[in-house]
């Protein structure tokens, strides 16, 4: 099965265990109308949608009960299918330490919350951009 599920539109994972983050990042996405839309609140949720759905980005909270966000991503790093997915930090640890820890582990970009929407959706679309290249 392809990634592009619904007539060509991108499948997008929302982990976040915010129900209001998980409804703001959606509202802003589907306004877009080029995602499909996936969402967990934990990080066992994360590697279980990811690994049934092959989204084609994820937007990772990295405070999640349970299994954080870090540990999600480290985890997903070793498996062959998430590799090249990228991955993008959506936290409210902003600090320079974070932001490198977040790139050592495997995301892609880190992005701090409260976050700019046109940073948010233009950070998405390069990034899918440069995973078809």
């Amino acid at each position: 099965m392809s990634n592009d599920s619904q007539a060509g539109r991108k499948r997008i994972l929302i982990v976040d265990d915010s129900e209001d983050m998980r409804d703001l990042l959606a509202q802003i996405l589907e306004e877009a109308e080029e995602y499909e839309l996936l969402f967990a609140e934990n990080g066992a949720q994360a590697l279980h949608v990811s690994t049934s759905n092959q989204p084609d980005l994820i937007l990772m909270d990295m405070s999640l009960p349970g299994m954080s966000g870090w540990d999600v991503v480290a985890q997903m790093r070793k498996m062959p299918e998430f590799l090249f997915t990228p991955i993008i930090a959506v936290t409210a640890h902003v600090s320079p330490e974070d932001q490198d820890r977040a790139l050592a582990i495997g995301c892609n970009t880190h992005l701090g919350k409260p976050f700019d929407v046109v940073v948010v959706l233009d950070t998405i679309a390069e990034l899918l951009e440069a995973n078809t290249r």
